[in-house]
């Protein structure tokens, strides 16, 4: 070094730190910086513990980096993976309650055709890193808690209800609950022992298991789908409970017509699609133009734009796949698409179309 020039340390640290900067850009330091510190980057998590939860689920319990933004009892999250050079993004909801130090608990279902969910139940071991999102949905308790609960679970659909259980017996059992948890066999069934030994300790807890394909061997269980008898027999009060459900979608539009027009208050979400009720324009196939690259696809009517879009090799942003979270949401400025959940068509121009929850009517344009 030449002996006229002196240096400080932090002088020569901030040299190199902007030489770096003005050498690599910010996607270049970002990929470097998930990867030498990932602990550090609030976009990752470290998988800590896992468990077997039932037959075909897992529990995790993933370590965020530092500056995650936390969630509340029943939302979701969004967890990604790299598979066979694809991110694949699915949403999960946390099943504990949220810690100081930071550690969050998802439970994974086995489900058949589904990358990501074989992924974490076989795959993903004690320091597995992993993609996460920030949390997203509206279906958490209400506050004030000034009325008695009713949840309604089915499969997968215990997981955000658990949280909120968890988070209720944290508070001390504040309101009244009762808990109606479907599955079709037995083994199928999460978090059984802790619900019923929360049953024992807590008296205003009411605990239910039903079976569609096993028989009912215990005093806790029942058998068949829901219907109005169940309801009848194990929430007699239901006028004044608030009621929260959760589970695939054909369950969930039954317990709204069952518990709704009867219940002081209702909310919902389903994680599996909408059957498409309308059959007038679900057949055949359209084209979609792509404005930013000019890319002209012809994809079928009967899909979610989403998965179409997935199915021509694009790699659309996405999270919840349930029209919940806006990550997949684009604009659409031509064209005419019909939503899933409610069947209602769209001809105007819009500035954030959810493709998870749209396909497509007409030949369309969408700002991908």
């Amino acid at each position: 070094m030449n002996a006229g020039i002196q240096t400080r340390p932090h002088s020569a640290s901030r040299l190199l730190r902007g030489i770096a900067q003005v050498m690599a850009p910010p996607q270049a330091l970002a990929f470097w910086a998930q990867r030498l510190a990932p602990g550090a980057d609030p976009r990752r998590a470290r998988v800590v513990d896992r468990r077997r939860e039932s037959a075909d689920a897992v529990t995790l319990v993933l370590q965020p980096g530092r500056g995650w933004g936390g969630f509340r009892p029943g939302q979701h999250i969004s967890i990604g993976a790299e598979l066979d050079g694809r991110r694949v993004r699915r949403s999960y909801s946390p099943t504990g309650i949220p810690r100081a130090d930071g550690p969050i608990a998802i439970t994974v279902k086995r489900v058949a055709g589904g990358k990501l969910s074989q992924h974490l139940c076989d795959h993903a071991t004690v320091g597995t890193w992993l993609d996460i999102g920030p949390a997203f949905g509206g279906m958490t308790l209400p506050a004030p808690l000034d009325a008695p609960l009713l949840f309604l679970a089915a499969g997968s659909g215990i997981t955000p209800l658990m949280s909120m259980t968890r988070a209720l017996v944290a508070r001390g059992m504040p309101v009244a609950l009762t808990l109606l948890y479907w599955a079709r066999r037995r083994d199928e069934l999460c978090f059984v022992e802790e619900l019923r030994e929360l049953a024992r300790e807590h008296a205003g807890f009411k605990l239910r298991f039903f079976l569609t394909g096993d028989a009912a061997s215990s005093n806790d269980e029942g058998e068949g789908r829901i219907d109005a008898a169940q309801l009848a027999s194990h929430v007699p009060d239901l006028a004044s409970r608030r009621v929260f459900a959760c589970g695939p979608n054909d369950f969930v539009e039954a317990a709204r017509s069952l518990a709704a027009p009867h219940a002081r208050g209702f909310d919902s979400e389903a994680f599996t699609a909408p059957r498409i009720a309308d059959g007038s324009d679900n057949s055949g196939n359209v084209q979609v133009t792509l404005a930013a690259s000019q890319r002209v696809l012809t994809v079928p009517r009967g899909s979610s734009l989403l998965d179409a879009l997935e199915a021509a090799g694009l790699s659309p942003a996405h999270g919840c796949r349930m029209g919940i979270c806006n990550t997949c949401a684009c604009g659409k400025p031509s064209g005419s698409t019909r939503h899933l959940h409610t069947g209602m068509l769209e001809h105007e121009p819009v500035t954030a179309l959810r493709l998870c929850v749209n396909r497509a009517a007409s030949d369309l344009t969408l700002d991908l």
